[in-house]
């Protein structure tokens, strides 16, 4: 028998995403029983369960969403009629030596993979899953703003605050349709490599300088830039999509006082690709559980974690 079919894997929650994931490992012989989504209609061979507990019995590998679970143990599903949550004496009942994989992992969850020696993958903060998601999260802001303005993004005056992994992506997007592209950023390396790539360099600590020209403002720093100074700069026209992860970087309370129009936009891929967005998840997961296995991994033991 293969590693892989010996190789339990629990998939509980998630979105259109988790579909992909259910029939690539599938296909691929590992042994997948899920819950808190509906029976798979796919020719998949996974297994449905209907609650954690059942699906975390022998788990090699556990797979969570991206937004995972809440303090309350609950996880995130878009199937409100399959909710499911995590107990600790759920995760007892993994085999030893499991790992958990989920995009973004709470303070709570993280307590409890400890208290039951379950190793956390976080793929939102993985260059390979990130850098794949910001294609989707590009086209999904693209989309959204061509939604929200009554002018074309060719010849717009658009500034993209960040040049990370979903800044560069954007920015380039933005400047094949024809958009006239400023970038802020902090370090000199960033500023010239924005430079080099034909947009309009500006430094975040003068980056205030440059809102009341823009038509459209696209946020991608995870905590608050966009405050109500920074806000009462902005055009009364323009728009500000935020893209960083919730709460995001504006202050939208003061955007609304001030009239300006602000959303707040996370999760794109998932929203907008979400087969493309699944497909990614699914080559990660596979790539972690080619990884060189422990004796738990190859099927050789599967005592709990009491």
């Amino acid at each position: 028998m293969t590693a892989s079919c010996q190789t339990r894997v629990a998939l509980l929650g998630g979105d259109a995403r988790e579909e992909q994931v259910l029939t690539t490992l599938g296909d691929h012989g590992f042994q997948v029983v899920y819950a808190g989504r509906p029976p798979s209609t796919s020719e998949c061979r996974a297994q449905w369960v209907a609650d954690a507990g059942e699906a975390l019995v022998g788990a090699n590998l556990i797979i969570l969403p991206m937004r995972g679970m809440g303090d309350d143990g609950r996880v995130s599903s878009a199937y409100l009629d399959y909710p499911v949550w995590i107990k600790g004496e759920d995760l007892a009942q993994t085999a030893s030596e499991a790992r958990l994989v989920v995009g973004v992992a709470s303070q709570h969850l993280r307590q409890l993979a400890d208290t039951y020696g379950i190793t956390v993958i976080e793929l939102a903060d993985d260059d390979e899953v990130a850098i794949l998601n910001s294609i989707p999260t590009a086209e999904g802001a693209i989309q959204m703003a061509m939604e929200l303005t009554p002018i074309t993004i060719h010849s717009s005056r658009c500034l993209v605050l960040g040049y990370g992994r979903c800044g560069v992506t954007l920015a380039r997007a933005l400047a094949g349709l024809g958009a006239r592209v400023s970038v802020a950023a902090r370090k000199p390396r960033d500023l010239a490599r924005i430079l080099e790539a034909g947009y309009r360099p500006v430094c975040f600590s003068e980056f205030h300088g440059a809102l009341p020209e823009m038509d459209l403002i696209f946020n991608t720093v995870p905590r608050m830039i966009l405050d109500r100074t920074a806000l009462g700069l902005v055009g009364s026209e323009a728009v500000i999509i935020d893209l960083a992860s919730a709460p995001g970087g504006c202050d939208f309370d003061a955007a609304r006082s001030l009239g300006r129009q602000a959303v707040l936009a996370p999760g794109l891929p998932g929203k907008v690709a979400p087969v493309t967005a699944g497909q990614i998840i699914a080559r990660r997961i596979l790539r972690i559980l080619k990884e060189e296995p422990s004796a738990a991994w190859r099927g050789e033991g599967g005592c709990g974690n009491a």
